[in-house]
């Protein structure tokens, strides 16, 4: 089952994230607390972001997909942005991460969205093949560039 996150999802979704951290050999860098995650899905005002967890049986949340809405300027219309999706190792293979990108790919087109988009690490071959074989394709001549940290601060500063 699929079904928009709620609050009380929240310390699950983040206990998936750390496990996707690990995953990606990223757990340095996987620094957003439970009340940092709440506040950004569910906080006052507009949220930062969006999520949908796929949940099986008794064993509740096995899977989420964080999202938010993006804007492509020669489409003249917004995007819906894939951050993350993670289902647990094991409940692959089952139809949750198709579920949850169905899912997506339904809100998108209801949302009026020109594009469905994310990002895959180069070594994440059974995630590029899964993609794939959903009829998604590689940018092959885009590369993401980000300012974090220190950089961030000393270009905001001059």
């Amino acid at each position: 089952m699929i079904r928009a996150a709620s609050p009380g999802d929240v310390p699950r979704i983040h206990a998936l994230i750390l496990e996707l951290a690990r995953y990606e050999k990223l757990e340095s860098e996987a620094l957003a607390t439970v009340e940092q995650l709440a506040s950004s899905l569910f906080g006052s005002g507009v949220p930062h972001a969006e999520a949908i967890v796929a949940e099986s049986g008794k064993e509740g949340v096995v899977g989420f997909a964080l999202f938010f809405h993006n804007y492509s300027t020669f489409l003249g219309r917004r995007g819906l942005y894939l951050e993350d999706l993670f289902v647990v190792p094991g409940h692959r293979r089952k139809g949750h991460g198709t579920a949850l990108l169905r899912e997506l790919a339904r809100l998108a087109v209801a949302r009026g969205c020109g594009r469905f988009e994310w990002a895959v690490l180069e070594w994440n071959e059974p995630a590029i093949r899964f993609y794939r074989s959903l009829g998604a394709h590689e940018m092959a001549d885009w590369r993401i560039f980000r300012l974090t940290g220190d950089a961030l601060q000393r270009l905001a500063t001059k």
